[in-house]
């Protein structure tokens, strides 16, 4: 999902473009418009980098000197070029050679040799190819953003837009982006999609616009996820999808992954439901496609197994995974089937069979290096299975080990050391040992703090960190780090997210706690507000919401708004049945004591607001 293919140049315009016309390739038009018949759009290939384009510049036609002929001596003189046209030979010469170069090294020779002989407009195009065919090899973010700054200032003369124009703000973006200047590329991708939906206003060719478009959707979507705004790349990926389906053929192996890369966005949300129709869909692409056998299968399965575990269908997570396995282990994929192997191990857990998960990792310890990530990971696991067993200090053992392979892995790879350190604090704090854990999620905080694309990780841990801190009493420790997450998941996951609802309502206990009863009315109708609309307002979690409210309002002895949310607490417990008899029972005894209150005949009686856990992740479900 990352760089701009240069093959884009192979889309360009059939008509020539005036501030470009002196340098685009009468070959390269006559190649287009014969092959537009036989649909070249149609190619699985269409979205992949690849090394060469169909001709950027005129070839400029030989000159045709006039022979002159002494009739008088018979003699042949040789014929006179002049200075102008040694010039328009040379020019000639220079682009041929530009277009026949094939690295990037050869490219940037012929380029400087051609930067004597052209002026600035001229080199417009030449400029954007050679930025492309940086961006393609990704090593040098500085030196095609360079090109690119110079493609766009020679092609955006006249303020018309054209594609090579939006191929420049394209590069543009994607340049920024691979140094890190998240709102630069994003302003410049915003520019180019503005630049195509005008060319498509005005007429321009479908055919020609959409594989830009593409390019420029998908580097909207990595964009947007690394600065945390989850939702909107979400949006961005299901352009991509709709354009891909209307550029290819329905069953093509493209639309499959594209199909899957959408499963993974909404994975990356938790939105576990949406995700399962994209998965399945790739998947019988890919298995109509490719066989059963094929890797994009297993690679499919395997996020399904992941889709499986969210919706905590455990068993067809298992069947999913054990598929995935074979195919692994047929392609020989030694590292990705150890990682399955894993995977399988925490489903088995999930389902209660710690002995045959032990049983499993044990197999897999053995085929992984001392000090892998991979033998962290295995250990993580393990320690989770005997926590499962309470066999508390076997546990913490394995739990040591990961931590130290991992200690030494933090510079080398920040983010999924962030995550393993994040998933051993679960264990501790399953083991109550909740210093242990805020002391290891804060370090992975400080470790995502320095990746400006992990912001939403950032987000859940001070989440988590507040949780804890509020569980442990410590209330005025913990709203920093709740007020800090509930911006950066609103960012990353929308304003209307369930996580955001959670946040909100710990937030609204612990107002509540340090006697802001104000303060805390407004989190927690900020919160009810949110898990209505996610959860359903009869979901436990919303109704506990609201009766979070009814208890802010009786701090603040408003009494009758405070009956007003009982009373839709007692409603909504009436609606689950014999189950919640209990909950029911209760619900309906805070009621009368409210009215009693509001009568003026019963005494102030403390209440508890309770804290919501977070909900859990599964440690699979991060976005790559």
């Amino acid at each position: 999902m990352r760089k701009s293919p240069i093959s884009l140049f192979s889309h360009l315009t059939r008509q020539r473009l005036k501030s470009s016309a002196p340098l685009l390739s009468r070959n390269y038009i006559s190649d287009r418009t014969s092959s537009s018949s036989s649909s070249p759009l149609v190619s699985p290939t269409r979205f992949r980098p690849c090394t060469e384009t169909h001709g950027l510049f005129f070839k400029s036609s030989q000159f045709q000197p006039n022979l002159s002929r002494n009739m008088n001596t018979l003699v042949e003189r040789s014929p006179q070029v002049s200075s102008r046209q040694r010039k328009s030979m040379e020019k000639s010469e220079l682009e041929e050679a530009f277009e026949s170069a094939k690295t990037s090294e050869e490219m940037l020779k012929a380029f400087k040799n051609m930067e004597s002989a052209f002026d600035e407009r001229e080199l417009g195009l030449a400029s954007l190819k050679v930025g492309l065919k940086l961006d393609q090899e990704g090593e040098d973010p500085e030196k095609t953003l360079s090109f690119a700054t110079r493609a766009l200032k020679a092609l955006d003369r006249d303020d018309k837009p054209s594609l090579p124009v939006a191929m420049a703000l394209q590069l543009l973006g994607s340049a920024n982006y691979s140094l890190k200047r998240f709102s630069d590329s994003l302003g410049y991708l915003n520019m180019a999609n503005r630049a195509l939906g005008r060319l498509e206003e005005e007429g321009f060719d479908v055919r020609d616009i959409r594989p830009v478009l593409h390019a420029v959707q998908l580097e909207l979507a990595n964009v947007k996820t690394a600065m945390g705004r989850r939702e909107e790349a979400l949006g961005n990926l299901r352009k991509c999808l709709e354009i891909k389906e209307l550029m290819l053929e329905k069953d093509s192996t493209e639309i499959g992954k594209a199909n899957r890369d959408l499963a993974e966005a909404y994975v990356a949300l938790l939105n576990f439901k949406d995700a399962l129709g994209f998965c399945m869909k790739a998947l019988d692409i890919h298995r109509q496609q490719l066989g059963q056998n094929s890797v994009e299968v297993a690679h499919d399965r395997r996020l399904l197994a992941v889709i499986y575990t969210g919706l905590e269908e455990h068993e067809k997570a298992l069947e999913q995974n054990e598929l995935s396995q074979r195919v692994l282990k047929n392609w020989g994929l030694s590292s990705d089937l150890l990682r399955a192997e894993i995977d399988a191990a925490n489903m088995q857990i999930a389902l209660g069979k710690f002995d045959e998960a032990i049983d499993t990792l044990k197999r897999v310890v053995q085929q992984t290096d001392k000090e892998s990530e991979t033998r962290a990971l295995v250990f993580i696991s393990m320690g989770k299975a005997l926590c499962n067993q309470e066999k508390f200090a076997d546990a913490k053992r394995c739990l040591e080990i990961s931590c130290g392979i991992l200690d030494k892995k933090e510079t080398v790879s920040p983010v999924d050391v962030a995550e393993a350190y994040s998933e051993i604090s679960m264990q501790y704090e399953s083991m109550n040992e909740f210093e242990t854990a805020i002391s290891l999620l804060k370090r992975t905080l400080a470790l995502l703090e320095k990746l400006p694309q992990e912001q939403h990780s950032e987000g859940s841990v001070s989440a988590r960190i507040g949780w804890l801190l509020l569980l442990t009493g410590k209330v005025s420790q913990a709203v920093p780090y709740l007020e800090s997450a509930a911006e950066r998941l609103k960012e990353s996951f929308g304003p209307k997210h369930f996580g955001v609802g959670y946040i909100y309502n710990n937030l609204g206990a612990a107002y509540l706690e340090l006697d802001r009863p104000q303060s805390a009315a407004q989190m927690f109708a900020v919160a009810k507000d949110i898990m209505d609309f996610s959860l359903g307002p009869h979901h436990a979690d919303s109704i506990e919401s609201c009766q979070n409210l009814s208890k802010a309002y009786d701090a603040m002895k408003s009494y009758a708004l405070a009956i007003q949310f009982q009373q839709q607490v007692v409603d909504a417990w009436e609606s689950h049945g014999p189950s919640a008899q209990d909950e029911l029972k209760e619900a309906h005894r805070v009621l009368e004591q409210l009215k009693k209150k509001a009568r003026g005949t019963f005494a102030n009686d403390e209440q508890t607001t309770k804290a919501l856990p977070l909900p859990q992740t599964h440690p699979s479900a991060r976005s790559s």
